[in-house]
């Protein structure tokens, strides 16, 4: 039987000649308990993307101690005296943990064009490739993230500008996310744009005439908006502002309307010839 040598913190211990940096982490994260196994730390094969990490963390550290590479607090909008802090395990990390590269897909058109069902279908489609996905769909998230906020012309601007801060945070996490909502305005959707990574937004535009989508009117909205009863209701009193260079169109001619899977077959092909699909 193998024999454990529990040794209190503070006490004399054992010396271990050229711990790895993955021991002396090891070893941080048990002072917590008091006492650390020295025949485990022994036997610790550190794999090579937490020795990166590690080694990573360490430099940080040194230069901080150092007084190089030292963050000053800033003010960003309302919010005075805050620090970014950065982590050890970063989005490289994590992509190569998933096997994909986190990215947002944004999928934009006229209520009835068919985004939500899209974004259904590709999640999917993903799930099954073994990709890791999540829908951001504007009316869930107006259920909670953004249930203060109303269909004005500002607030519209803030429900975009949320829900493009969240996908960012999915996308660094290494996640695809898929966040379909009409989003009207381009410079909204182009705001959302320039918060990731050249290459990392991917706007998806369902090019669906407006009265193809309103005969299709799943909600009911575009009747109620004909009638008087929904102000501001895109297409009807209120614009919507096509993309003049998104990454993928999705166009419906006529009756000829493509199927979710012809759709999704195109967005997936879209991300596996860019390398989003592997890490």
């Amino acid at each position: 039987m193998e024999k454990v040598v529990a040794v209190a913190v503070g006490a004399t211990r054992p010396a271990i000649c050229s711990p790895s940096l993955a021991e002396v982490d090891f070893r941080t994260s048990v002072k917590m308990s008091g006492f650390f196994n020295v025949s485990r730390l022994r036997s610790l094969q550190p794999i090579k993307a937490l020795e990166e990490s590690a080694t990573a963390s360490v430099v940080q550290e040194s230069a901080a101690i150092s007084g190089n590479n030292l963050c000053q607090n800033s003010t960003v909008a309302k919010s005075t005296n805050i620090l970014w802090h950065k982590n050890s395990v970063d989005k490289r990390d994590r992509q190569q943990l998933l096997q994909q590269k986190g990215c947002v897909i944004w999928i934009t058109g006229l209520s009835g064009s068919g985004k939500s069902t899209l974004a259904c279908a590709l999640s999917q489609a993903l799930h099954w490739r073994g990709k890791l996905t999540y829908i951001l769909d504007g009316d869930n998230c107006r259920h909670g993230l953004n249930r203060d906020l109303s269909f004005k012309a500002e607030d519209r601007v803030e429900n975009i500008r949320r829900i493009g801060e969240v996908a960012k945070l999915f996308a660094d996490a290494g996640v695809i996310c898929i966040a379909c909502l009409i989003s009207p305005y381009r410079k909204d959707r182009d705001a959302c744009r320039s918060m990731l990574p050249e290459g990392d937004f991917i706007e998806v535009f369902m090019d669906v005439p407006l009265q193809v989508c309103e005969a299709r009117d799943p909600k009911g909205l575009y009747k109620l908006a004909r009638e008087g009863k929904v102000k501001g209701f895109t297409g009807i009193d209120d614009p919507y502002e096509p993309p003049l260079n998104c990454e993928i169109v999705l166009k419906q001619t006529g009756d000829d309307c493509p199927s979710p899977a012809d759709m999704v077959e195109t967005v997936v092909s879209y991300l596996d010839d860019n390398g989003f699909l592997r890490a």
